[in-house]
């Protein structure tokens, strides 16, 4: 299969999709002081299909149930990604306000369009040990986030992953994008926006170089192994520990897919997540992917000949296989954009740029 870079290279390649962060940062913020928490949306006006495939051993997540292809709904207008743990459901109280304001939403009453109920799902992180205990995501963080939102992704330590640490490193808000180029989803894009917050480790002990690099080569993200001084000074970092865990995100196509060809697109980002981090879906981590498919290029299986019988089979293996592959480069794009926050250094800051 062969592929190209979106122009983005972020999940809003996927068009129709918006990203927005909203988060409290103090530059002085250590390990149980300050504010280093924050929250992201994906707005999806009109709404979207979406699924989601949960595989750590400590979720934190919101209207997840409803995604099941066997429910009803099956159709987000928002995915929130938030810090604070379960405290940080809360954000999504705001998302809705804010699309309620803005008529977005399940229609209510046909004679007055202002009645609809807004569909949000979310998942959370554990980041609460990073800054002070009780700074975490708020109503108004999930009401300011969705306002914010638009075609433009900030990466790093912004958003949910703000107070974000990958392994035994400052881990962020990361994201990218791919564009089918051939077979039977050729036209197709598919991207990721990940919050990388792993218990497991983001890079290989023995090279220094992330392990989300194998698929595509460390010469894709312009890196080389680390020296043997920047090895000594990475094996010398202290241990993660227990908390500050789980890695969510959301992976999206602008294909036509059903719901539960969705909740397969879901299933395939964990693939990209078990490459970039080691160990993944611990006990320890909540390990959680939303699928969102906006629907907007409509493929027609005729075109492809013999191969009709099977074709859209072949265009959702294509387009799993590319969510894995967004979802591995999205990963190393959240570790090499973080930067070092309250003693926990980045990747750039321990084997250089």
């Amino acid at each position: 299969m062969k592929i190209e870079t979106g122009p983005r290279n972020a999940l809003t390649d996927v068009a129709g999709l918006l990203v927005g962060h909203h988060h409290e940062l103090d530059a002085t913020a250590t390990k149980g002081a300050g504010a280093a928490t924050g929250s992201t949306v994906i707005r999806a006006p009109g709404g979207v299909t979406a699924a989601v495939d949960i595989r750590g051993g400590g979720p934190g997540t919101r209207e997840t149930d409803l995604l099941d292809p066997h429910n009803t709904v099956r159709r987000v207008h928002a995915i929130l990604l938030t810090g604070g743990s379960a405290y940080g459901l809360a954000a999504a109280d705001g998302v809705m306000r804010w699309l309620e304001e803005h008529g977005e939403g399940l229609a209510m009453d046909a004679a007055d369009p202002a009645k609809v109920v807004p569909v949000v799902s979310g998942a959370v992180i554990f980041d609460l040990p990073l800054g002070a205990w009780d700074i975490r995501p708020t109503a108004e963080f999930g009401y300011r986030a969705a306002a914010a939102a638009g075609t433009d992704v900030a990466r790093g330590c912004v958003g949910a992953g703000t107070g974000a640490q990958a392994g035994v490193l400052k881990g962020g808000i990361g994201t990218a994008s791919v564009r089918i180029a051939d077979g039977t989803a050729a036209g197709c894009t598919v991207a990721a926006l990940v919050a990388v917050n792993a218990a497991g480790s983001v890079f290989d002990p023995r090279t220094g170089l992330p392990w989300g690099v194998g698929s595509d080569g460390a010469d894709h993200f312009g890196l080389s192994p680390g020296t043997p001084d920047q090895l000594a000074r990475a094996a010398a970092l202290p241990p993660k520990g227990t908390s500050l865990n789980t890695t969510i995100g959301v992976v999206a196509t602008d294909a036509v897919l059903e719901s539960g060809e969705a909740k397969r697109l879901a299933m395939a980002a964990h693939d990209g997540l078990s490459r970039a981090v080691r160990p993944a879906h611990t006990p320890l981590d909540g390990d959680t992917f939303f699928a969102l498919a906006t629907g907007a290029r409509v493929l027609d299986p005729e075109e492809y000949g013999p191969k009709a019988p099977m074709a859209h089979i072949l265009r959702v293996a294509d387009l799993c296989a590319a969510a894995a592959l967004a979802t591995e480069r999205a990963i190393v794009d959240g570790v090499l954009s973080a930067h070092g926050i309250a003693g926990i250094p980045s990747y750039t800051e321990v084997f250089g740029s």
